[in-house]
């Protein structure tokens, strides 16, 4: 398998993760008036997909660790039930965070839900493996949960005449964020830079958790929304455009992208090791990304007060602060 040898390499990786995970719900913007629990479908087997993809290419070259197909059939029956966990929660989260998308719009479901993810994440994955300076790494989590709160006063700005969207968009940010915390300890339990599976069997795994839990979670979701509008009508899905078809499964594609990237980071062979905290709460930089695309391409706060703006600048300005002290506390 093809593991990064330098931290310039594997801070590649880390923000190609970043622009990957707070990019993929641009995909749902390309379908307008497609319930999101008909784009989940084609999200779920394109996240497959690409793990697939993944463990047949950069998986299966150079030569540290075994191969893809190795890695897979030795994977130890704890790991893989450690990495289908991680996929099982991951998706409840993130379908909770799709719904959010649709109430609240990518420039707040993002930063709260994922920014609350951030903290849970960080502090969960250093408790399991310490890395990194702690006093960067928290400190810049720090920053970033200063960020999220100012993130959530401009949506209040925006919103001052919408409370019920406002409460339910929130709301359902914050459930996705507990859960969005957990996936990540959990699957990564088993990932180690010497034993274990590696990461791109851990990732073909989860995947497996993903598209398993989508059947269930997704039916439900489609009898009982969360958003508030009518029930599902599964007949949608066929009807549908292919271009939106191919929208769902390049938006998971563009998920698992991001986040094989993260794992290959989290493991790479460096004499001073990033550990999981470091690469997911850069990972998780995503908030930024995916706020970047609300408010300047998607235009969810024109017509915002000035007050609004001038939140939505420091919300930027502390999560640049938050993220670079992150990305130094490997070196430090």
């Amino acid at each position: 398998m093809l593991l990064p040898a330098t931290y310039e390499f594997a801070l590649f990786l880390m923000i190609l993760s970043m622009l990957c995970w707070g990019s993929w719900a641009n995909t749902l913007k390309l379908c307008p008036g497609y319930r999101f629990q008909l784009f989940y479908w084609d999200y779920a087997i394109g996240l497959m997909l690409a793990t697939v993809v993944w463990g047949f290419t950069a998986g299966s070259l150079g030569h540290t660790g075994p191969s893809f197909v190795d890695a897979v059939t030795h994977t130890p029956s704890g790991a893989i039930l450690f990495a289908l966990a991680g996929g099982v929660v991951f998706n409840i989260a993130n379908l909770l965070l799709v719904a959010a998308i649709e109430v609240a719009g990518l420039a707040v479901a993002f930063p709260v839900g994922i920014g609350l993810a951030l903290v849970i994440g960080a502090v969960s994955s250093y408790l399991i493996a310490p890395a990194a300076n702690p006093l960067l790494l928290f400190g810049g989590v720090a920053l970033v949960t200063v960020a999220i709160v100012l993130d959530a006063a401009a949506y209040r700005k925006r919103e001052s005449t919408a409370k019920a969207t406002t409460t339910r968009g929130i709301m359902l940010s914050l459930v996705a964020g507990v859960l969005m915390g957990g996936w990540y300890p959990i699957a990564t339990h088993n990932l180690s830079r010497d034993t274990g599976p590696g990461p791109y069997a851990i990732a073909f795994f989860f995947a497996i958790g993903v598209v398993l839990s989508t059947i269930p979670a997704n039916l439900l979701l489609m009898a009982k929304p969360l958003d508030g509008k009518p029930p599902v009508d599964g007949a949608g899905y066929w009807r549908a455009p292919f271009g939106w078809h191919l929208a769902g499964i390049f938006g998971g594609a563009i998920w698992c992208v991001g986040a094989v990237a993260n794992f290959i980071a989290s493991v790479a062979h460096l004499a001073k090791p990033i550990g999981p905290a470091v690469s997911y709460s850069i990972g998780q930089g995503a908030t930024m990304i995916s706020a970047f695309w609300g408010v300047f391409i998607w235009r969810e706060f024109a017509g915002a007060p000035k007050a609004a703006r001038l939140l939505l600048l420091f919300m930027f300005i502390f999560f640049l602060a938050g993220l670079s002290a992150v990305a130094l506390a490997p070196l430090y």
